[in-house]
């Protein structure tokens, strides 16, 4: 396993697992593309044999006491391996250093195993955002850990 900052050039890997992860609601290339190059957000891309096989996106800025876990996606292949907890770690890791106190997620109703993981790292349910998915009309957890 290799986990590394992602860059512009990693786009395309990383829209091709967005796509196959959330196919009704996938973030467009472009959002995607801002997330990468802003100050405020920190993504890695989980590689092997040189192939990007996920990713996980942290929107922290320096100094804030709370950040932002944005999305984290493996290619369906890889998932149940430890990898995405490997990242969610590392963004909680990022997240501190930034001067970070709390980190905030939603996950979606339908996802279990997101929400076990989520979980087992603890956080913590504090509310619901009814319909927040669309356009499947899903409900999202609202999760925050203290660092």
């Amino acid at each position: 396993m290799t986990m590394r900052t992602a860059t512009p050039a990693d786009l395309d890997a990383i829209m091709a697992i967005e796509n196959a992860s959330f196919p009704s609601d996938a973030w467009s290339s472009e959002s995607m593309a801002a997330e990468l190059a802003t100050p405020y957000s920190h993504y890695l891309v989980d590689e092997e044999d040189g192939a990007v096989i996920g990713y996980a996106g942290l929107r922290s800025i320096r100094g804030n006491a709370d950040a932002d876990i944005q999305t984290i996606a493996l290619a369906e292949s890889r998932r149940g391996e430890g990898r995405g907890r490997a990242m969610l770690r590392a963004l909680l890791a990022e997240a501190s250093a930034r001067g970070a106190r709390e980190v905030f997620l939603e996950v979606r109703v339908d996802n279990p195993s997101a929400e076990g993981l989520y979980r087992s790292e603890g956080f913590e349910e504090i509310g619901r955002r009814p319909r927040y998915y669309q356009p499947d009309d899903v409900d999202a957890i609202v999760m925050k850990v203290k660092l």
